[in-house]
């Protein structure tokens, strides 16, 4: 048995060596085992050998864990044995899946060692320390604070899109298809980040954050690699949303690049059509024009959703939730006038609003109110009237081929 000997199979004496003791096999019966985290053999001994790789901790197994790490306790604290949640419990067996037997052992005595309890409010921390085990590339962000779309103005056929289709993701319903993603497209800061967020919290699973850009590499074939461990890293997380921010600047398919970014887009529909993890993956872009077709088309994700400039109602309802945000007493009336100035805003460019009427408040030393945030709004130039032709263009393409959020 030869263990970590990887670094040595670029040598060709111990390659020539190894070839002669497996072609000798029939007069002495010897058999090299190598055990390694990676193990590539060169051309000329991959024929020689047969391959295993050692399965993780099933479900059976992972019980039997978090019996031993409870019954260990007991055994330390006789006087105040550990108590254990049966709710808790069956979702840290579950959430232990995609981690070698050491780890799972190490992320249930953290959970259970910490106050001789298991229950729900251990469930965060495990989750953020299985992320630090799988994520060692940095490819992927873990956000375990969402937000709700009680957070976001509008929306509602989205919400109504998603709420349909929780059953089918979280197991509940048998017989029906795993959704696989939706695509946000939209204007600038209308609220498609906070969508993925909320996905996440709509459906009660982790999010993931794929940094696409962080993926590139100058040594060949690095690149790829670290898509595929990152989406490995998102099946050994699931259930979980991944959360793949302005994918168009990461996968806009061009020869500037030495086709890297082709065989990223190939990797990455791969995965996507082959996937059995539960991994809701939300894509979000503000270019479609530089985004492949073979991403948009239809059977890709769920469905294509298109982020608008929001409506007079939609806006009146985001201002009330920034100004509640931050303690302002704004009226009803009073939010629906303010609409009215802000027509052509996104959601982002209200809240700046808000925020900068406080500090003209402040510095006047008065109460921020509806009348400081009309000044901030009427001194504004939105985007969509500084970039006037490209939002009209993103509309204008998305009218009859996208579904709208509201």
């Amino acid at each position: 048995m030869l263990l970590d000997f990887h670094p040595f199979l670029s040598d060709p004496i111990n390659v020539r060596l190894i070839r002669e003791i497996a072609q000798d096999y029939a007069r002495v019966a010897r058999t090299l085992v190598f055990v390694s985290h990676e193990l590539k053999l060169p051309a000329e001994l991959e024929h020689l050998a047969a391959r295993f790789n050692i399965a993780l901790p099933s479900l059976n197994e992972r019980k039997m864990i978090v019996a031993r790490v409870a019954h260990e306790w007991n055994d330390i604290n006789p006087q105040r044995p550990a108590k254990v949640d049966s709710h808790a419990g069956k979702a840290l067996v579950e959430n232990l899946a995609g981690v070698t037997a050491l780890e799972a052992e190490h992320l249930a005595r953290q959970a259970i060692f910490n106050d001789g309890m298991l229950n729900a409010n251990d469930m965060p921390e495990v989750l953020r320390a299985k992320y630090t085990l799988l994520n060692r590339g940095e490819q992927l962000s873990y956000e375990p604070a969402s937000a709700r779309f009680a957070d976001i103005g509008g929306m509602r056929r989205l919400r109504e899109w998603l709420s349909q289709r929780k059953p089918a993701f979280d197991g509940s319903v048998s017989g029906l298809d795993v959704p696989k993603g939706i695509f946000l497209l939209g204007v600038q800061g209308c609220g498609k980040s906070l969508a993925a967020k909320a996905v996440a919290a709509l459906y009660g699973v982790p999010l993931l954050r794929a940094d696409f850009g962080a993926l590139y590499s100058k040594w060949q074939g690095e690149s790829e690699k670290n898509l595929r461990e990152s989406l490995q890293a998102a099946e050994a997380l699931a259930p979980c949303v991944l959360w793949a921010d302005e994918i168009e600047k990461a996968l806009a398919t061009g020869d500037s690049d030495g086709g890297v970014s082709r065989r990223l887009l190939g990797t990455f529909l791969t995965w996507l059509a082959e996937k059995r993890a539960s991994v809701f993956v939300v894509a979000t872009a503000n270019d479609i024009s530089a985004l492949p077709p073979e991403l948009v088309r239809k059977g890709r994700f769920d469905e294509i959703f298109f982020v608008d400039l929001p409506t007079a109602n939609v806006r009146a309802e985001i201002v009330g939730i920034h100004a509640a945000k931050r303690q302002l007493q704004i009226s009803p009336a009073e939010a629906a006038a303010l609409a009215k100035y802000c027509d052509g805003f996104s959601g982002a460019e209200i809240e700046q609003a808000v925020v900068a009427a406080r500090y003209t408040a402040m510095s006047h030393k008065e109460s921020a109110n509806a009348r400081h945030i009309a000044h901030e709004m009427q001194s504004t130039r939105p985007l969509s009237v500084v970039m006037a032709e490209q939002v009209a263009g993103l509309k204008a393409w998305a009218q009859d081929r996208t579904v709208p959020v509201e």
